[in-house]
């Protein structure tokens, strides 16, 4: 007995903000001091780097729980089920809800909450509850509802991930221009009868050194708003981090489920850069001395930027939807989903389509 996917939806915001929109930004270091190249020259060096050539963010109107709540609605239109009959909703987001031009976070009541008063939900023993775990927090949230499935607490659970991160940045910051906005969601429900859904999972928390490589901390601009945090990272220890342990998480939890590496049909990874993408890629095949098979890792960074636990979610429905003209899934597919992000947390599960 497990969870298994069966129905997955996802909500792109339509505003496209390309690398030129930071053109007229004053970019600064740390010590507030400009930077000596030009806008042109960091943008460029960015998309070399991450593959972002644009962006999505969300209409000033909207805030992350309604992001969530098209995702949801669309999971819920494409299982076909009565939301009536859920019996989790769990809500990944890192930020809560922030309005347009604020950086008030508001998460009381929960965004899990709020979604459900959106569709209406009148059964009041589908627990609804949010979930704060980095960008990994969306498959975090996967390994949780597919553990209440084993232990025989729900058959159904609703898993969304949305963020606005467009809301919580330093305009002063480069990194800044990586961060986007976003939704997706997927419907997990009790399978018995065959053996599709997921195989095995592994999570890890790295806290003891790597805790703050992603942070809350001061704009640049000293001289304005100096009370207010945006969203930090230290890059650099993110990126060797990364390509230090997550290729060893994958191969366990891979080991794990007892298939190999030459029955993986797909890898698909949170999207937070794509050099570094490609070097855990990389890094995971060189330690089953394997090389690396055409069209493995599907990529959608390059129009959609970082919408952090939204972003696998909002893969997996763009591939089911055929979006990806290279990309596909299939009845029997091995997937191996994983994720890296603030905590420093790691998490993956290998799911049979």
């Amino acid at each position: 007995m497990t969870g298994k996917i069966i129905g997955v939806g996802n909500y792109i915001p339509s505003a496209t903000i390309t690398n030129l929109f930071f053109d007229q930004h004053i970019f600064l270091n740390e010590h507030g001091v400009v930077l000596k190249e030009d806008n042109s020259s960091i943008t460029n060096k960015l998309q070399k780097i991450t593959g972002i050539e644009e962006r999505r963010y969300a209409d000033i109107k909207q805030v992350t729980s309604d992001l969530g709540f098209i995702a949801a609605q669309s999971a819920i239109e494409d299982s076909g089920i009565d939301p009536e009959s859920l019996d989790y909703i769990i809500f990944a987001h890192n930020f809560g809800d922030v309005p347009f031009g604020t950086v008030q976070s508001d998460a009381v009541p929960s965004l899990a909450a709020r979604v459900k008063h959106l569709l209406k939900i009148k059964n009041n023993f589908c627990v609804s509850y949010d979930l704060l775990f980095g960008c990994p927090g969306w498959i975090e949230g996967v390994i949780q509802a597919n553990a209440f499935i084993k232990a025989g607490i729900a058959k159904r659970c609703l898993i969304i991930g949305a963020e606005t991160l467009s809301r919580v940045v330093d305009i002063h910051d480069r990194d800044s221009m990586i961060y986007a906005d976003g939704a997706g969601a997927v419907i997990l429900e009790i399978n018995d009868k065959d053996d599709s859904g997921i195989k095995s999972h592994l999570s890890a928390s790295y806290t003891l050194q790597e805790k703050d490589y992603l942070f809350f901390g001061k704009s640049y601009n000293t001289e304005s708003c100096p009370n207010t945090r945006y969203i930090k990272m230290d890059g650099r220890k993110i990126y060797e981090f990364a390509l230090l342990h997550v290729p060893s998480a994958m191969k366990k939890c891979l080991d794990n489920s007892g298939y190999s590496i030459n029955q993986v049909n797909k890898i698909i990874i949170h999207q937070a850069n794509e050099k570094m993408d490609e070097a855990i890629i990389d890094r995971f095949y060189r330690l089953y001395n394997t090389p690396i098979p055409p069209n493995i890792m599907p990529m959608v960074i390059h129009k959609l930027g970082n919408s952090s636990v939204a972003t696998i979610p909002s893969l997996l429905k763009m591939i089911l939807q055929g979006k990806l003209a290279e990309h596909s899934l299939k009845e029997n597919d091995i997937v191996l989903f994983a994720s890296v992000g603030a905590g420093m947390n790691i998490n993956t599960f290998v799911y049979k389509f």
